[in-house]
């Protein structure tokens, strides 16, 4: 199942997929992320979301199809996985995450974070224990209202623009003095002006592969030094 990576990879495979990866958010981003990794064949990925798939979710989100409609979005994820890669070690947290159960995530202690989490405040407080415990992350940023996905870029948060989380993020970092460079990946298209969170597959997918991308060259940028 593996020959291609392999191929690619040789004895840098084995020391990538045994770094743990925690992924909080299974939407439009963090699904097509979370289906790039699980194709790389990660030994241990954590996946966190609260939500079960909803009728909407169907037009961006990897694991969502008519059949699984009501379903936690943990557990069709998990099945998922377990259909690619039947020995990954898939833990998941079935939590709506805040700044009160942040612990929850950090107690498998992961080696890479990605967040695609929607909600400011969980992102600030990821963000923070990031920083302070030197965890790798990168953090999502809007993609809702965009049509170009080749607008989409990785970048740290203080270079990035016509992005209206972004934005937030900055502004409250700033008020609480958090200092530290915040890998993002972000759109540079200017969101539409309609009232509605609108958004289309092809745009939630390119960031949620732009992150794996980041996730995993860097992660082979250490294997010299191991």
């Amino acid at each position: 199942m593996q020959d291609r990576l392999y191929c690619l990879l040789d004895k840098n495979l084995d020391y990538l997929q045994n770094k743990v990866i925690l992924i909080i958010g299974l939407g439009g981003v963090g699904s097509y992320c979370l289906e790039t990794l699980a194709r790389t064949y990660f030994k241990k990925l954590i996946i966190v979301d609260g939500d079960k798939i909803d009728i909407s979710n169907l037009n961006r989100q990897l694991m969502t199809n008519i059949n699984n409609v009501g379903e936690y979005k943990t557990d069709a994820f998990e099945k998922r996985i377990k259909s690619i890669n039947p020995d990954c070690d898939v833990v998941k947290i079935t939590e709506f995450i805040t700044k009160d159960n942040l612990n929850l995530l950090f107690q498998y202690h992961p080696d890479y974070v990605i967040d695609c989490c929607d909600t400011v405040e969980t992102k600030v407080g990821i963000i923070k224990y990031c920083l302070k415990n030197k965890i790798k992350f990168i953090s999502s940023m809007g993609m809702a209202k965009r049509l170009d996905a080749t607008k989409i870029a990785i970048t740290t948060l203080d270079k990035t623009s016509y992005d209206p989380l972004a934005k937030k993020l900055r502004t409250i970092l700033k008020k609480e003095n958090v200092k530290g460079k915040i890998r993002v990946v972000t759109s540079t298209e200017p969101p539409k002006k309609i009232d509605k969170l609108g958004s289309i597959s092809y745009v939630t997918a390119q960031a949620g592969i732009l992150c794996t991308n980041y996730v995993i060259n860097d992660i082979l940028e250490g294997v010299e030094n191991v």
